[in-house]
């Protein structure tokens, strides 16, 4: 019996070996044959000559730019100020004698004690002559006392002094006194960039010398970011780190077309990094190497852009030019008869599409040229002729004011410099440049950079407006005023004569 069953087992066992030898050898063949077939296997055979002549272009404008970008290391020498948490010993340890047989001391408070340390930035830049000038950010050379420079083969190293800078586009240039001529790099011309066009962004990120970083123009003329007066950025997504602020952004030619200067932080967004045009630099290195400071064509005029209402409210088919809210005195704006609520269309014979193209063309505009400019005006274009002027200085702006103090106040008109000076924002009102001590303006702690909005609930569009509505308010009676401080808007009560 047993031996029947085992020869049994024998006999199930071989044959289950058979079926599965022969099923896992027609399974290999018709299913996985194709995977293990006699054809030749796939071999990479390298990548085509356009990814290779693309790859090569990137290595030679690394080769021929690298040599001209600069490390920029700056030293600060900063006092800070500490609490000694131990207090005064000299105090703790006296005699309980001394106070029967000296004159006891006042007791003083403890006054913070100070120490000096050296604070260092890091920053880069790039020779843009070759007798030694470097370009790079006002921010990173900003109140230093002192700038040092290393070329790229990081042997030599020299001091280097600010022949001029230009906060207001947030430029700098600085100069090395080198024995040799030094490798100056190739402008291009960023009025003519296309997005989708390659770059290169090199620099120093965090010391680390000589950093290239490879991506493309994400986008031309960004602005509102309110980090400097001139705003017309070139956006890319090429890696741009701390340290690389002052750095050359590079198209495929090897050719400089922007100066690499911000990023979004990555918390808020990835790969936004932002370079100033390079033809914007070119205006500013000329005239800092050459005066030591930049010199801009001024007109003298608050303005504000257009919304289809608005533009539709004066007759205009499309929101296209700039609305003036308010004429300053005696500047350019109005010699030329330009009023209130004209719209600039066209300046020096180009149309404008909307404010910031105005203040950059006034800007680029020589001082002393005679223009031609043509206003939107009662529902038809009005041409005016126009002498351009020199923008002030901040301590000018600041004095082109309302001439008499109304309640111990002066004030000034919300042009772009004055926003700029006093960090306010906004197109409607005026702003607060004094305040006299004593005054009702005091009294109720109104401070200088305050906007005033309005008066006994009339709008304040500009000085004008202003000058108005107090010329017609009597000095004996109180007047209620709308003001504007940061993001707070508050109503006070100025009083009258007593």
């Amino acid at each position: 019996m047993k031996r029947r069953y085992f020869i049994s087992g024998v006999t199930i066992g071989f044959l289950f070996f058979i079926f599965s030898y022969y099923g896992f050898s027609f399974m290999e063949k018709h299913s996985f044959g194709r995977l293990r077939s006699k054809d030749s296997p796939y071999v990479f055979t390298g990548v085509g000559p356009e990814i290779t002549n693309l790859q090569n272009s990137f290595v030679n404008i690394a080769k021929a730019v690298k040599p001209s970008v600069v490390q920029i290391t700056t030293e600060k020498v900063v006092t800070q100020r500490y609490w000694d948490p131990f207090g005064d010993f000299e105090g703790f340890f006296r005699s309980p004698f001394d106070d029967f047989f000296r004159t006891p001391r006042r007791q003083q408070q403890q006054q913070p004690k100070t120490f000096e340390r050296k604070q260092q930035g890091l920053g880069s830049g790039f020779i843009v002559d070759e007798k030694g000038y470097i370009i790079t950010n006002n921010h990173v050379i900003r109140d230093v006392d002192k700038i040092l420079v290393t070329l790229n083969d990081g042997t030599h190293k020299y001091e280097a002094k600010v022949v001029g800078s230009d906060p207001k586009t947030d430029l700098a240039l600085i100069k090395i006194e080198a024995k040799e001529m030094l490798p100056a790099v190739k402008l291009g011309d960023s009025e003519s960039l296309q997005p989708g066009e390659w770059v290169m962004a090199i620099g120093n990120p965090m010391g680390l010398s000589a950093t290239v970083t490879v991506g493309v123009i994400s986008a031309k003329g960004r602005s509102g970011f309110h980090i400097t007066q001139y705003e017309d950025f070139i956006q890319t997504d090429a890696a741009i780190n701390p340290g690389n602020s002052g750095g050359p952004l590079v198209n495929i030619n090897a050719e400089v077309i922007g100066i690499n200067t911000f990023i979004v932080s990555p918390q808020v967004g990835q790969n936004l990094g932002f370079a100033i045009p390079v033809n914007m630099a070119k205006h500013v290195f000329t005239q800092l190497r050459d005066k030591g400071k930049v010199v801009r064509g001024y007109l003298g005029i608050v303005h504000q852009p257009l919304d289809e209402d608005l533009a539709k409210s004066f007759g205009l088919k499309n929101t296209k030019g700039a609305l003036v809210l308010d004429v300053m005195p005696d500047t350019p704006a109005s010699s030329a008869g330009i009023k209130t609520e004209d719209v600039i269309l066209v300046f020096d014979g180009k149309t404008i599409e909307d404010t910031k193209e105005l203040q950059m063309k006034v800007a680029d505009t020589p001082v002393g040229k005679k223009v031609k400019i043509i206003v939107w005006r009662d529902k038809k274009e009005v041409q005016l002729n126009l002498v351009v002027g020199e923008m002030p200085s901040d301590e000018q702006l600041a004095s082109i004011t309302e001439d008499s103090a109304w309640r111990g106040i002066k004030v000034t008109g919300l042009t772009d410099d004055i926003k700029e000076k006093y960090k306010v924002e906004g197109t409607s009102g005026v702003v607060v440049v004094s305040v006299e001590p004593g005054s009702p303006a005091d009294e109720v702690e109104l401070t200088v950079g305050t906007i005033i909005l309005a008066i006994e609930g009339k709008s304040i569009k500009g000085l004008s407006d202003y000058k108005d509505v107090v010329r017609k308010l009597s000095s004996k009676s109180n007047a209620r005023i709308r003001i504007k401080k940061g993001a707070n808007i508050r109503v006070l009560l100025l009083k009258g004569e007593k």
